[in-house]
């Protein structure tokens, strides 16, 4: 008898965990691997606090997680806002909820190129990662400048469109003369000795371009309390990562770039790239007025930032982990 009652109870706690272990929430995160991307990424590390179970996909830039999402593969994507605009113009069903960093950007040219302000720029070739951040705020400061620029010469200044992996190794071959690159490979480059800064493009009406987390539309009306729980992880990963910086520049640096940066570069990059938790719809309103009126995105019909940026999930994260 005792020993029936020791199987029924086993198979009663084994049941027991079943079901908890399957109460936890699916939900499907597209990241980048930037150094400034690190809270984002640490939410699946704290996840089952919050009842949930995050399954983190890396991409190569923001702008190529947009048809994962349309494919219904991707619930929350890390994207600097001018991404996220583009997509949402071309119809991808995304609301931006809350900003992860800002800045991120700097312009670094090679050391023996004689570029020490952006008017230096002009004669010279400089690369960008197409429809990013660091394309608008080149462009900004260029026209700022009263600069002209093409991808074909003829233009004050040849712009040479490039993935990120791929600009640092060009500044160092001398095929470019300086890039509009983001971090950490821009401290990378500045630390190792290949490149040095020309300036932190962040004194334009731009201002710093703020990196946005986005949900799908269907996610944020279909799941409303899931999609309540993962902001308050995303508030409390991000509050953790700025309380603890020793704890962030481990994870960052040991878990998301296997050791490939040095703590030289992290402190550098995110210096120039504060984890945060903020978003505006005046600041996606003008990325998106400068977007349009550079051709980055090429969008027929730029949306309207207060159609799509939804912060009613962040205030209420923000009180309940009771942050600022």
């Amino acid at each position: 008898m005792r020993k029936t009652s020791l199987i029924a109870a086993t198979v009663l706690a084994a049941a027991l965990a079943s079901t908890t272990a399957s109460a936890a929430d699916l939900v499907r995160l597209g990241n980048l691997k930037f150094a400034h991307y690190g809270a984002v990424s640490y939410m699946k590390e704290i996840a089952g606090k919050y009842d949930l179970k995050i399954e983190e996909r890396v991409f190569p830039k923001g702008i190529d997680i947009l048809p994962a999402i349309v494919a219904g593969e991707i619930d929350v994507a890390a994207s600097a806002v001018d991404a996220a605009i583009a997509g949402r113009a071309s119809g991808v069903p995304i609301y931006a909820v809350a900003g992860f960093a800002k800045g991120g950007a700097r312009i670094v040219a090679k050391p023996n190129a004689g570029i020490k302000t952006i008017a230096d720029l002009k004669g010279k070739k400089v690369a960008t990662p197409r429809g990013g951040a660091q394309e608008l705020v080149l462009l900004a400061e260029l026209a700022k400048h009263g600069l002209s620029w093409s991808d074909r010469p003829g233009k004050d200044v040849q712009i040479t469109y490039m993935a990120y992996a791929d600009m640092n190794q060009a500044l160092l071959a001398g095929s470019i003369d300086a890039m509009s690159q983001s971090e950490p490979q821009s401290s990378q480059a500045i630390n190792k000795g290949f490149g040095v800064e020309v300036i932190k493009p962040y004194d334009t009406e731009l201002g710093e371009p703020v990196r946005s987390l986005v949900v799908t539309e269907d996610f944020y009306k279909k799941k409303p309390e899931i999609a309540e729980r993962l902001i308050r992880c995303f508030v409390e990963a991000t509050a953790t990562f700025i309380a603890q910086p020793a704890l962030a520049e481990s994870y960052v640096r040991d878990k998301m770039f296997k050791g490939q940066i040095t703590s030289e570069d992290y402190k550098d990059a995110i210096g120039n790239s504060p984890f945060s938790y903020d978003l505006s719809v005046e600041h996606v309103q003008i990325t998106t007025d400068l977007m349009q009126k550079y051709g980055v995105g090429r969008m027929e019909n730029p949306p309207k930032a207060a159609d799509w940026v939804k912060l009613d999930l962040l205030a209420k994260a923000k009180a309940s982990v009771k942050t600022n």
